[in-house]
């Protein structure tokens, strides 16, 4: 089944379409990390990223091989960690599980770990050809704009009914340029706020267009509010080196590294918070000293306010038990390690100089 639309859109993203290294280049690992990276992630950010993963990682099997902290490395400031973890066991199961070759269908796509519906849709149809329609907030968008879909776009049954009925028209066309074809749409012209639509290939057949419902439509009911987290570090110092530590692979962020910390208790201050989660992670008591400023950062369910101060080391040191967790570094070596983004603003807070860095 083809339409008169499907025609128009196509020829609107030949003539339209940006280029991407991906999509230049769409060889099935090059699309799986784009995919992976585009999550959460708009394109102009994720192409740097993805060039220097490339030449960090330039097959599957040198991803494998790779420690986990040079990947996650590799990908600090993308964001969304549990992204590159997975991407990482995924490729050790490609390589031990399938002779180093990226399945194909749509279903076996997904047994990987962190890939699912969306993400294998995208994979199957732009390196394989396979007639798989994907589903994500382009298309929620473009459709139920035009086809006039008033249901709220979080309930299952939205996604259900935009697979189906798009599922009818990507088997007659190229599925990677249909696929592609919507989401360019859906970024360059179908935006979230003020949509271009006299210049949308889908304005002539669009119901918003028609019916004025542009603004309307997609509908998203009212999210609760998001929480927030008043949180508190220590720089721990000694001699002309600090003390950082590495979260658990279970944890969220797993396998960056931190400094010790935590949530500010109701009714805490934040000087004394800090002593007792440092006591608590640590075993150390320290004397908490300048504050080196607050860092405000959002997450994607809840948003922080990350107080850091200077602290010196009073008692506990003969017990600290160093491991390959919990490493005293010089405050020049950070970029070594792997951390969190709201770490990497608070490096900007730092003064290197001496006074700061007191030598024991």
């Amino acid at each position: 089944m083809n339409s008169g639309w499907v025609s128009t859109l196509l020829s609107w993203y030949h003539s339209n379409k940006r280029s991407m290294p991906w999509r230049d280049n769409p060889i099935p690992y090059y699309v799986w990390i784009s995919e992976m990276m585009l999550q959460q992630t708009q394109v102009a950010t994720v192409i740097p990223y993805f060039n220097r993963f490339i030449d960090r990682f330039p097959t599957v099997e040198k991803l494998a091989e790779a420690d986990l902290q040079d990947v996650l490395k590799c990908w600090e400031g993308l964001g969304y960690y549990s992204r590159a973890r997975n991407l990482h066991k995924a490729a050790k199961c490609v390589v031990e599980d399938h002779q180093s070759w990226l399945p194909s269908s749509y279903e076996d796509l997904q047994t990987l770990p962190g890939i699912g519906p969306y993400c294998a849709a995208a994979i199957t149809s732009i390196a394989y050809q396979n007639p798989v329609p994907v589903v994500d907030g382009n298309v929620f968008r473009v459709f139920t704009r035009f086809w006039g879909i008033f249901d709220d776009i979080r309930l299952p049954k939205v996604r259900k009914v935009l697979f189906e009925k798009l599922s009818v028209y990507i088997k007659d066309v190229c599925p990677s340029d249909f696929n592609q074809a919507i989401m360019e749409c859906g970024a360059l012209v179908c935006t979230p706020k003020n949509p271009s639509c006299e210049e949308c290939p889908l304005a002539c057949d669009c119901f918003a267009k028609s019916a004025h419902k542009q603004v309307e439509l997609p509908v998203k009911l009212k999210a609760p509010p998001t929480p927030h987290h008043t949180i508190v570090v220590g720089l721990i110092k000694h001699g002309d080196k600090v003390l950082i530590a590495k979260r658990k692979e279970t944890q969220m962020l797993g396998g960056l590294w931190e400094f010790p910390g935590g949530k500010v208790e109701k009714g805490e201050a934040l000087e004394e918070a800090l002593s007792r989660e440092i006591q608590e992670e640590v075993r150390l008591t320290v004397s908490v000293g300048d504050k080196i400023g607050v860092i405000k950062h959002a997450y994607s369910h809840f948003k922080i306010s990350m107080h850091a101060f200077w602290c010196e080391v009073e008692s506990g040191l003969e017990n600290l038990v160093l491991s390959k967790s919990l490493k005293w570094v010089k405050v020049s070596d950070f970029s070594d390690y792997p951390f969190p983004k709201a770490n990497q603003k608070l490096f900007d807070c730092l003064s290197f100089s001496s006074q700061k860095m007191s030598t024991k």
